[in-house]
């Protein structure tokens, strides 16, 4: 009996894999078809039925999935089903989460649609994936030119002024503010400063996901990404022990323009004072 019941299973199994790949080939059949008919949502339809069962073809199909994904979504965004795009392109990168193709393609529809600061987000990772890609680079630079206020870069040449925040921080940190937080972080260098002065705990938050993204990477590039703590949040947003595991003894920020009241650093700073920053005793 023993004998009779694994050969029994065993049966079983054949049979159920037998039917997957009988799916599997009738579905990359009727794909092709509909491609060949222009018909791309059932194409669409067809391919994710395919790599769902038979996730070992994903490397064999996926130039023809990406030409299939990219004439789908071309379709819905002419029909304006801005919903049924992004949930394409949700599926395809749940499918193929590294697709540095994919993610350029998602930026493109979503600077299109005006929403920069996420397709922002799509290049610099489509950028990481492959700095090799060019059209993903030139994207995400073209992006960068509307999310950068030029006073950032004003600002990052002005040595006068940089050179008196460096004292400033120094003199503070020798004064024993040993934990900071830079709100508005920017590009990170006030943050760097704090943590080159000697402090010991540096907090930065940033509200914009490309400024985010490039906090992180000239961070990292001078070798300070384990010292300090990136938040992507507005500063009013900031939790503690959440985010932060108590407050800090220092606010540092450089958002203060012309744009004073516009930016809410007034509020900002007034949070900080009540919530973040220790108070005098």
């Amino acid at each position: 009996m023993p004998n009779s019941n694994a050969k029994l299973h065993s049966n079983h199994r054949g049979g159920r894999e037998a039917s997957r790949r009988e799916l599997v080939s009738r579905s990359l059949q009727s794909a092709q078809h509909c491609l060949e008919n222009q018909d791309f949502g059932t194409a669409y339809a067809h391919y994710l039925l395919v790599l769902n069962l038979a996730p070992e073809l994903k490397t064999t199909v996926k130039e023809t999935f990406q030409f299939t994904l990219f004439k789908w979504a071309e379709e819905l965004d002419s029909l304006a089903r801005i919903q049924d795009l992004f949930n394409c392109y949700e599926q395809a990168l749940e499918l193929y989460p590294n697709d540095e193709v994919i993610c350029n393609s998602m930026g493109e529809h979503l600077f299109r649609m005006g929403f920069r600061d996420e397709a922002a987000g799509y290049f610099h990772k489509a950028v990481k994936l492959n700095p090799d890609f060019a059209d993903a680079k030139e994207n995400f630079y073209r992006v960068a030119n509307w999310l950068v206020e030029r006073w950032h870069f004003i600002m990052l040449n002005d040595a006068k002024r940089n050179l008196t925040y460096l004292r400033a921080i120094e003199s503070a940190v020798r004064s024993g503010s040993k934990s900071v937080l830079d709100i508005g972080t920017g590009t990170g260098i006030l943050s760097m400063f704090a943590k080159r002065a000697g402090a010991s705990f540096v907090y930065a938050c940033e509200l914009s996901k490309t400024m985010y993204e490039l906090a992180r990477d000239v961070v990292a590039a001078n070798k300070m990404e384990r010292e300090i703590k990136l938040l992507h949040l507005k500063s009013l947003d900031i939790e503690i022990p959440k985010h932060m595991p108590e407050r800090v003894s220092l606010v540092v920020t450089e958002t203060v323009d012309a744009g004073l009241f516009g930016e809410g650093i007034v509020e900002s700073l007034i949070h900080a004072w009540e919530h973040l920053l220790l108070q005098p005793k």
